[in-house]
Formats: C-alpha cells, structure tokens, sequence
C-alpha cells in the first residue's frame, strides 16, 4: 500500500511551505556556528512591546487562564469594532466579529466557511504562499490572475473580469501584499469593488500589513465603499506584524452577520477560543497611541530605502519598489537561475538567506525581507552583491 493512499485526498495538493523551508535550513546552518544573515524573515525584528507583555502577565497572575467565549471576550471585541471604525471607517457589532489564533487563522476558517467543492477563488499571483493551499483544503479551486510587475502587481479590473466564470466564488484580496508590498488605492478598489458586487463575488481582504505603508499612501479598506460590497466582505487582521506579536498567535475578522456566525461554529469544533491571556494582550496592543506605529513605520521605510539604494546598481537583480509591508520582491531571471536555485547558492556560498519566489506563482523572483537592522540590511546588501559579481 502507497503511503499517501492512507491519507486524506484533500491533502494530496497541498505543498510545504517554501517559506519555512528555506527558513529551516538557515537556522539550522545557524545553530551549526555559520555567520548567517537572514532576510527571509516574515515577522518584524523588534520584541513585543514591553506594555503587552506587562498585559499578559497580570492576566496570568490574576487566574486569567481559562476558556472564554469561542470567538473572543467581550472587551477584546469591542475595542476591535472600535478599531474597524477608527482606522477604516467599517461599522461592525460585536456578534461580527470573530477573534481567532492568528490572521491564517482567520484566513482558513473564512474560506471553509464560503467554499464548496469545485468553487473557484481568484487569486492575484504573486500571492502569499499559503493562500492556494488554503483553497486546496477547502477543496475549491484556486484560479490565479497574473499581475504585472510594471503595475506594481496589483491585478486591474479588466483582469479580474477575464477570470470570472460561473463558478467564481471568491476573490482573495491583500493590500499591502506579501510578497510584492503592492498598495492597493481607493480608485483601484473601486473598480474590483463594482465587478464582485456584479458578479456576487466574496471578497476576503487580507489587510494584516495595512499600519505598514510609505511614501505618504493610506490604507483603503474595500468594504468601506457602500453596503453591497460590505456585504460581500470579510475584513481580516490581527497583532503579528504591527505589534511584533508573530508567536502570540491573535488574529480577528469583521463579516456578515451570517458568515461570522457560520465562523463561529465552526471554530466551536476545532480550536475554540483564542489563547485567554493572549487576547488580553492584545486589549493593551489596540490601546496603542498612533504615534506607535508612526515610529515603527518610519524605521521601516529608512530601511526599504537604504534596500533600494543598494540593489539599483547591482547587477542582474531588478527590484519592484513597495508601498507598504516589509518585503522587496526582485527580478532575478537575468542570472539565469530559477529562484530556488539563487535561494539555495545565496544561503549555500555567502551564507544570506532570502525566499525563493517559487511558492510564490513568480520563479524569476527571490524575496528579501528588510525586517532586520540596518547593520544586518548592510551585511546582506554586501554578501548579495558579491554573488551578482561572480
């Protein structure tokens, strides 16, 4: 008997995470003395805030351990209608929300919520590795529109009409996007906003990076634009990169009434609640004062543009400028070696770890985080340039 023939059918698409492998094999490099320098990172350098941590530990000491409500306490779930409000201008009750271990999480439990057998999800390409996976679980069908680099791959509406069949029921939405860190403006989300209230068409907006954005852009939320396309929404986020809370594992949606209920039972049957002292912590984290993520924002672009400085005049390596979140994506099909191949030459000869741009949808590309400190960005920048030379 095949091994895979004692395992579930649903299971038989679904790839590893490039990500993590890549990732696996510095560390292990690492643990092995080697001087690696990692740019593969898909979490912010800093610690969790101390006021966070201060958070979790009075909920600890105060006996704040055990199981609440599945989708979330009542004041962690207030405070995030009033971030909705606030920051995105979404009117959400508290029965619409749904605060869960994680934005992938949040992710996972919309799509088994909304997808059936044979659906199809449209996906801009490149897409955060785990998104097509995620489909595959549900047993839908992951159906990609390619975006163009010259548009910052950030899909058009004309691209996302030619997708649509009668089968569509999903579009995957994420601005600022990982990897590209395209940003998604209010006229562009417009445009996608009309043709899936045309068509019916579910929106999942994936917006975990949206405090990350430069250049002066600003965030838009696509269900803000009138009530059809609310209706149509799932809003996701969560704590991991504004707040460095990777480990805490928070995330949390705003949906219809009916799909967030819908999410709701089923997280009664597989995780239940949210870790309990971790949605403490993120009581304090949403107290934060926007001069918060002013400052955090603001080192990250010192260091995307220091990044950019360097790569311009590198040899066989183009990069796309992002607007937002903290990640560069790099053309590297002038050298001639598929992403996987640069990934493992990089890590293997100058001891740098990037991610292959292959889980991605985009092989001629490599994807260099600039979550590190600048001493570190420089180290990379140097070890990078010295593979580009020969």
């Amino acid at each position: 008997m095949a091994i895979d023939s004692r395992l579930a059918n649903r299971l038989k698409k679904v790839k590893p995470s490039s990500t993590l492998a890549i990732t696996s094999k510095a560390k292990k490099l690492k643990a092995e003395g080697f001087d690696i320098i990692t740019l593969a990172a898909g979490e912010p350098d800093f610690d969790t805030p101390d006021f966070i941590k201060q958070a979790a530990i009075e909920a600890i000491q105060s006996g704040f351990t055990k199981y609440t409500p599945t989708t979330g306490i009542p004041e962690l779930k207030k405070l995030i209608c009033a971030k909705f409000k606030k920051d995105n201008s979404l009117e959400y009750a508290p029965e619409q929300i749904v605060a869960s271990c994680g934005a992938k999480h949040s992710l996972f439990n919309t799509l088994l919520a909304l997808v059936n057998p044979g659906d199809e999800v449209l996906i801009p390409s490149p897409y955060w590795v785990s998104y097509p996976e995620m489909v595959y679980l549900c047993e839908g069908k992951a159906r990609f529109i390619q975006a163009a680099a010259k548009n910052d791959f950030k899909i058009t509406s004309q691209e996302l009409i030619k997708q649509i069949t009668s089968k569509t029921k999903v579009l995957i939405l994420n601005s600022p996007s990982n990897p590209a860190g395209c940003v998604y403006t209010k006229e562009e989300l417009e445009g996608i906003a009309a043709i899936c209230v045309k068509h019916k068409i579910f929106v999942v907006s994936d917006e975990i990076y949206e405090k990350l954005i430069y250049d002066g852009l600003r965030h838009a939320s696509i269900a803000d634009f009138n009530k059809d396309i609310y209706n149509l929404t799932i809003t996701i986020n969560g704590f991991s990169k504004s707040f460095s809370m990777t480990g805490w594992r928070l995330g949390y949606l705003g949906a219809p009434t009916d799909v967030a209920e819908a999410i709701s039972r089923l997280q009664d049957h597989s995780t239940s609640n949210p870790n309990s002292i971790t949605q403490k912590a993120g009581i304090a984290a949403l107290g934060a004062p926007d001069e918060f993520y002013k400052k955090i924002c603001s080192q990250f672009q010192e260091r995307r543009d220091y990044c950019i400085s360097r790569l311009g005049p590198m040899p066989n390596i183009t990069p796309v400028i992002p607007k937002g979140a903290f990640y560069i994506f790099c053309d590297i099909s002038k050298t001639k070696f598929n992403s996987l191949e640069v990934a493992n030459q990089l890590l293997d000869k100058k001891y740098l770890s990037v991610i292959p741009g292959e889980g991605f949808g985009a092989d001629n590309y490599i994807r260099l985080s600039f979550a590190a400190s600048l001493e570190n960005l420089k180290k990379g920048m140097d070890r990078l340039e010295e593979w580009l030379n020969g």
